[in-house]
């Protein structure tokens, strides 16, 4: 699937040859040994470096693969193998996200996500088709099949920067991840369409071509849905009794690959079609959990051998001659995927500060663009050209998915002040928040930024104790429950200074900020330090870098979720093993320091 016929090596015409660029009749190992060795070692090392560097690692593969790859000195290599490997590795990918697939999420925010990730595919497919025919000078059908590969945001970056900002479980991980799901379908829809566009091309009978695929498609996903749905399930839980993790691992690829086999063979579809929809009828069943942790180990590593055979496909020389293109390509995607992303989502009435986060986390391609393009390059609907652009493209927007996410974000507060937003979403626009007449009074209180689940609890503690508090919650029916029950609360985004005021952090003692998002937490912090800076600071954190510098600008406390379960787990242990309490609380408070 990943490469096209005759090979990625082709120069003028010449099939590059899968051997050794030194002597061929070497002594050493088995050519495909190495080329295993090669991709796997190399892929390590170098992803490793691009974690270090902060990078994701998938840069690393593809830089491994234009190491081994045939545009490069010393061994090539064995690139049938590799592309084998590969062809595994997108079927694994496809089949986690069909076993990740849940209609319900989609539904969930289908009014917003429907309408809008197919807008925003359309305009970034049009903007990508126009670099396309105008750099590249790629006829319709080819410019609207580049156009498209600029269009599929990274599932895995997206997800990953969400993550990062403890916003996916939030209203802009609901969006991002229904966004891209219909992605997705639109992936899992090009698959089928592509080669029936190329073939009707060819024999120059292109809506029969589309109409044999298209039944095609029908025919298999009704016998899935008819008996594999049953069938694979059935089979998956008669293994998992047998109490066998071995067998119930291979069970699972089995199925994955056997699946995907079937339906190439059979019904033509393609094999990471057939890889999706086995996963989308594992996913519904009762071992859907168990099959998706069992395959996802194996999912990464051919994933990642996918990504050394992209790297292997790139003339570092071809890419570097087609400058304008790839400039192109790259401003195409931040327009129409990240800024397409955000002007649908304000026009769809979606918060502005939900929206931006959405935007700048789907603002980049990746992994499904590659498979597109290798799939068009296969197919003779694109030259071999447009991978130089569209793998260029991909790399610059991965690296730049946190400035973009930042600069996005920063627009937030801006598009909230905004009038004819407001106007356009029907609301009443905000009036500063004002303290209510008997908090004039109160000294010495506590400031309680967010009401999850972590600002809920500490609040609930000094009440216990009759402890003066005020909360700030940005979610309305939120701030209205703590309200009812006799919280004294602000209604309000604690990153503006009206509303941060309203809480009389001038008078307050102490600051907790109980928010999951780090780019919020530390604007809260640096308002609230120029209102009075010497408050006392609690935050909270996920990660030890981003306590590092909260620790550096001077914060009181600074609790990361995982290192305060291990100090209460180490509590109780030592507790429980007989150590006095004023003891285990001094270690638990060394360690905290450490």
């Amino acid at each position: 699937m990943v490469s096209p016929p005759g090979g990625a090596g082709n120069r003028g015409g010449e099939t590059a040859q899968a051997v050794p660029k030194h002597d061929p009749m070497h002594h050493g190992p088995d050519l495909m040994l190495a080329t295993l060795v090669a991709c796997i070692l190399l892929a390590f090392l170098l992803g490793l470096v691009a974690r270090a560097l902060k990078l994701p690692a998938l840069i690393g593969y593809i830089a491994a693969g234009i190491i081994i790859g045939p545009y490069t000195p010393g061994l090539m290599a064995e690139r049938g193998m590799v592309n084998a490997m590969a062809e595994v590795g997108v079927a694994l990918l496809l089949f986690a996200v069909g076993l990740h697939f849940r209609a319900a999420d989609l539904l969930a925010v289908w009014r917003v996500a429907v309408p809008g990730a197919v807008l925003q595919i359309s305009l970034a497919a049009l903007l990508g088709a126009a670099v396309g025919a105008g750099l590249l000078g790629l006829s319709f059908g080819a410019a609207i099949a580049f156009g498209l590969a600029l269009a599929i945001s990274s599932t895995a970056v997206a997800t990953k920067a969400l993550e990062e900002r403890g916003r996916l479980g939030g209203q802009a991980g609901r969006i991002a991840l229904g966004w891209l799901v219909m992605q997705d379908l639109v992936v899992v829809f090009a698959l089928v369409m592509l080669p029936a566009v190329a073939g009707g091309a060819a024999a120059g009978g292109m809506p029969y071509e589309i109409g044999k695929a298209a039944l095609s498609l029908v025919a298999f996903a009704a016998l899935m849905m008819l008996f594999g749905r049953r069938a694979l399930p059935w089979l998956l839980v008669r293994v998992a009794r047998s109490g066998s993790r071995e067998l119930f691992t291979l069970a699972v690829l089995a199925g994955a690959l056997g699946v995907a086999f079937l339906a190439s063979a059979l019904f033509g579809v393609s094999f990471a079609l057939g890889a999706f929809f086995a996963g989308v009828v594992l996913g519904e069943s009762s071992v859907g959990h168990q099959a998706a942790a069992e395959a996802t180990p194996l999912q990464r590593i051919f994933s990642a051998i996918f990504f050394v055979s992209v790297g292997m496909l790139l003339d570092p020389g071809v890419a570097a001659e087609r400058p304008l293109a790839a400039g192109g390509a790259i401003l195409s995607v931040l327009l129409a995927v990240a800024g397409g992303t955000l002007a649908l989502l304000l026009l769809l009435k979606v918060p502005p500060t939900v929206a931006v986060t959405v935007a700048g986390a789907l603002g980049q391609i990746g992994e499904f663009s590659f498979l597109l393009v290798e799939l068009a390059v296969r197919e003779h609907l694109v030259p071999e050209a447009v991978r130089g652009p569209v793998l260029v493209a991909a790399a610059a927007t991965i690296l730049l998915t946190p400035l973009t996410l930042r600069v996005m974000e920063a627009l937030g507060p801006r598009l909230e002040r905004s009038a004819w937003l407001e106007r356009w979403r029907g609301e009443p626009r905000k009036r500063p928040a004002e303290a209510p007449e008997a908090w004039p009074l109160v000294e010495g209180h506590a400031i309680v930024v967010g009401t999850g689940r972590v600002g809920s609890l500490v609040i609930r503690a000094l009440q216990r104790h009759h402890l003066p508090v005020i909360a700030i919650e940005e979610d309305r029916a939120a701030a209205e429950r703590l309200d009812a029950e006799g919280t004294p609360v602000v209604w309000g985004d604690a990153t503006r200074l009206e509303v941060l005021s309203a809480a009389v952090p001038e008078r307050a003692a102490l600051l907790i900020i109980a928010l999951p998002n780090a780019v919020a937490a530390h604007a809260v912090l640096d308002l609230a330090r120029e209102i009075n800076p010497e408050i006392h600071v609690l935050v909270r954190t996920h990660s030890e870098d981003e306590a590092l510098l909260l620790e550096a600008a001077g914060v009181g406390l600074v609790m990361m979720g995982e290192k305060e379960i291990a100090l209460g787990m180490a509590d109780h242990a030592m507790q429980r093993l007989g150590v006095p309490t004023q003891t285990a609380q001094a270690t638990v408070d060394t360690l905290r320091r450490r």
